[in-house]
């Protein structure tokens, strides 16, 4: 995690209150942790970093795309995200992060790497299910969704219209008869 040193925030030499960090994310940030999912990212994150006396209160924002293939035609487009964080870091006698909102660092902590809690906000801010929007407006033309329509079922059969098998209509009526 050699490249990810920008992200360290020495909270020792700051003063009491409030501090802005901003970062330019793009694919190299993304490198760091193997993660090779988008093309291409875009990403502006400002953190509003509040030193208190007895803790540190971290806002985090990101916005911007990443580049992203289509779950449905496989084209890719640019995938707008935005998404916030809130994270207290509290001081203890060791490190934990059991609790997603709260991180305990050792007292003897001076610094605090922030990289894990961006790439975390910016891969949840992204959409489980990425759809094309010329998909969503009904204006992309491809292959992929030509064969989908083309195996579309267009009529649903209910239980009614379907023919069973006479032999399991004799074991239904046993079943019946038995009842009266």
């Amino acid at each position: 995690m050699k490249d990810l040193k920008d992200f360290n925030i020495p909270f020792i030499g700051l003063k009491l209150g409030s501090h802005l960090f901003e970062h330019q994310i793009d694919n190299t940030f993304f490198e760091a942790f193997n993660f090779d999912e988008y093309f291409d990212a875009a990403i502006s994150v400002k953190i509003d970093f509040v030193k208190k006396t007895t803790l540190l209160e971290i806002d985090m924002h990101v916005k911007g795309t990443v580049n992203v293939p289509c779950d449905t035609t496989n084209v890719s487009f640019d995938q707008e995200i935005d998404g916030t964080l809130h994270l207290v870091v509290k001081f203890g006698p060791e490190y934990n992060d059991d609790n997603e909102d709260i991180l305990i660092l050792p007292y003897e902590e001076y610094q605090l790497n922030i990289a894990q809690y961006i790439y975390e906000l910016i891969v949840l801010s992204v959409p489980s299910k990425r759809i094309h929007p010329k998909v969503l407006d009904g204006t992309m033309q491809s292959v992929a969704l030509d064969k989908l329509n083309e195996l579309q079922i267009t009529t649903e059969k209910t239980v009614e219209d379907t023919e069973t098998d006479p032999r399991w209509d004799k074991l239904k009526n046993l079943i019946t008869e038995k009842k009266t």
